[in-house]
C-alpha cells in the first residue's frame, strides 16, 4: 500500500514520465511539469529519492534508477488504458460534468 500512497501524489506520475523520457536538471523538470511550484517538485524528488525510483548524479541531474525504470514497465500498461479511454470519449464527457 505504500507504493500506491507515494504514485498517488499529486504530480509524482508526472515526474516520473518526464523522466522516463530523458534525465532532467531541476529547472528543466520544473519547465516541464508545467505549473508545479518548485516546493511541490523538490518534495516529490525527495519522496522518489527516498523510494529509491529517482537518483541524482554529482552532475545534478535526476534519473531513474534501475528500479525506477522496473515501475514504467509496470506503469506501461496503465498509459495504453488512459489512450484507449481518452480515444473512448470518456475523457470529455468526464471533463463536461466537472464544468
Amino acid at each position: 500500500m505504500a507504493a500506491m500512497d507515494l504514485l498517488g501524489r499529486r504530480w509524482t506520475l508526472r515526474v516520473i514520465w518526464e523522466l522516463q523520457q530523458q534525465p532532467r536538471r531541476f529547472r528543466e523538470l520544473k519547465r516541464s511539469c508545467d505549473d508545479m511550484s518548485s516546493s511541490v517538485l523538490s518534495r516529490r524528488l525527495g519522496e522518489l529519492i527516498e523510494a529509491g525510483i529517482v537518483e541524482t548524479g554529482e552532475d545534478g541531474v535526476y534519473r531513474l534508477t534501475p528500479l525506477g525504470e522496473r515501475l514504467e514497465a509496470a506503469l506501461s500498461p496503465l498509459l495504453g488504458w488512459s489512450q484507449e479511454w481518452e480515444r473512448s470519449g470518456a475523457l470529455a464527457l468526464q471533463r463536461g460534468q466537472d464544468g
